[in-house]
């Protein structure tokens, strides 16, 4: 008789942005079911890609080892895989009888989008179930955003799902870790945060316990921001912790608040703001989920060209080397390639610099910021990109006084003077504005301008009003610019309150006087 060639029969859980066994819903579908293979892939085209950065795959280990000692606990082993999606489910399909793929809904780049569509024509042509589930609040396939806060809401209320008590796997599935360097990354900043379920819920704890009363007030100012936020971005990003487990989580703690405690009043009015501001997190992924497009061109088409044709090299590598001129926009930017992270403020004013006061177009400056940020999320980069350098079109322009940010939340140069070593001797009067130093000081506080830190690269006020020039001609050059922002405003608004409609200005058919979307996204 003739061997036995029956293959196993498995349904594959396929981990992507979710790693993590809690409130995990594939996970305990096929679980449910029989024998379950779950998989990670290690894909070329996205850890080739030009947003992906070192310290994202180390975060990405370290999440894996965690998930993967977890899954080992409950008897189960994480099977992973260097390859295309398409390729992998392939050979898979040689050693398996594959019952179904399940996995959550990604909201990624345009790389993982078409990966994904890809993956579904494979199943197709090959009769496999491909289940997906919702992992946050973001719904696929909308067709109108009303009714979409209700939806939100009624996901974040639903049951979290518990990590299943067992799990049965193949036996000869490999686990082993490539390592950064089997990757193709060579080195790695020194980032704070490490990722993994387990890190995960200590960060959240501490928040909740104990940081997070100083949530409101303190996120502001990155000196304070570091210490108010939540720091939960990059565990939201990777999905070691779900939207839900953290909303719930989050009003838990609201309704264990102590009446008698004279703190409670702040204790509520941060955990609510912050509450606020996770579903304002949804609300954006769900632009790109939406419209994927705007990784790529302008919500408003017809400010296509805009910026496009005048992309200076030399002001973009002094935005990106910390190098302008203007102490906050230095300092932030230095500490943001060292840490991984800065609190939102300071990143729209980045970002806001860059568009007006620069004339940099959104895309090199959102592309080496994606690098940048170790909680780089596709759906809420380019919206926000785009929303701070005014190419919405429902958004009212955003424009920073660098100086004023750098008075208001750095009074005494505290945070200028640890990422600015240059300016260590320089006093508070003159930290701000060093420039405007006379030659005298300059000598007695051991810095040059112009020769140890830089004189300021363009004329705040000259630079802005010079780019409010340009919008409004570009705009008035453009007849179907007002019905673009209709549109956008129409599919992208929110409607947690009253669309704004744009209304005409004066000789035009109509406009947006007000900001129909303006949320706050602090983490």
């Amino acid at each position: 008789m003739g061997a036995n060639t029956t293959k196993p029969r498995v349904r594959i859980v396929w981990f992507k942005k979710d790693l993590r066994l809690s409130d995990h819903r594939p996970l305990v579908h096929a679980c449910e079911r029989g024998t379950v293979l779950p998989l990670f892939m290690f894909e070329p085209s996205v850890l080739r890609a030009p947003d992906c950065d070192a310290i994202h795959v180390r975060f990405l280990l370290e999440s894996l080892k965690a998930l993967r000692s977890a899954l080992e606990e409950r008897g189960g082993r994480l099977c992973l895989r260097v390859g295309e999606a398409v390729d992998v489910f392939q050979e898979l399909s040689t050693q398996y009888e594959i019952e179904e793929i399940c996995a959550h809904e990604e909201t990624g780049n345009a790389i993982t989008f078409a990966r994904d569509l890809a993956v579904h024509r494979w199943c197709k042509a090959n009769r496999i179930p491909f289940t997906e589930w919702p992992t946050n609040g973001v719904v696929r396939r909308l067709r109108s955003r009303d009714g979409w806060a209700r939806t939100w809401e009624q996901r974040m209320a639903e049951p979290l799902t518990p990590p299943p008590a067992s799990i049965d796997t193949p036996l000869e599935v490999s686990s082993k870790l490539p390592t950064l360097q089997d990757l193709g990354f060579a080195s790695v900043r020194q980032v704070e945060q490490r990722g993994g379920e387990d890190a995960a819920h200590l960060v959240l704890d501490d928040f909740l316990q104990r940081r997070g009363v100083k949530f409101l007030g303190g996120i502001s100012s990155p000196i304070t921001a570091f210490e108010a936020g939540s720091r939960l971005s990059p565990y939201l990003a990777f999905g070691n912790l779900s939207s839900r487990q953290v909303i719930q989580a989050t009003r838990a703690r609201i309704a264990q608040l102590d009446p008698d405690d004279p703190r409670t009043t702040r204790w509520k009015r941060s955990l609510r703001g912050f509450d606020e501001r996770l579903h304002w997190r949804c609300h954006f992924v769900q632009k790109l989920e939406s419209e994927p497009a705007i990784e790529h061109h302008n919500f408003v088409r017809a400010l296509d060209g805009l910026r496009e044709e005048s992309l200076n090299e030399d002001l973009l590598a002094a935005w990106c080397e910390g190098k302008t001129g203007y102490p906050m926009i230095d300092a932030c930017m230095r500490c943001l390639v060292e840490t991984g992270w800065l609190n939102f403020r300071m990143r729209a004013m980045l970002a806001s610099f860059a568009a007006y006061q620069l004339w940099l177009h959104w895309k090199p400056t959102a592309l080496f910021t994606a690098k940048a940020w170790l909680d780089y999320e596709p759906g809420i980069h380019y919206s926000q990109f785009q929303m701070q350098s005014g190419t919405t079109g429902i958004n009212t322009l955003r424009i920073y006084n660098p100086t004023k940010q750098s008075q208001d939340h750095d009074p005494d140069g505290v945070f200028l003077r640890r990422w600015i070593p240059e300016l260590a001797g320089v006093s508070s009067t003159w930290i701000h504005t060093p420039w405007l130093m006379p030659d005298e000081l300059q000598a007695s506080s051991g810095v040059r301008i112009g020769r140890d830190y830089p004189a300021p690269v363009v004329d705040h006020l000259a630079a802005v009003a010079e780019a409010k020039r340009r919008i409004a001609a570009h705009r008035a050059s453009q007849p179907e610019y007002w019905s673009e922002v209709r549109g956008v405003t129409q599919k992208h608004g929110s409607r947690r309150r009253p669309i704004e409609r744009p209304k005409p200005p004066k000789g035009t058919r109509s406009a947006s006087k007000k900001p129909a979307d303006q949320p706050s996204l602090e983490f």
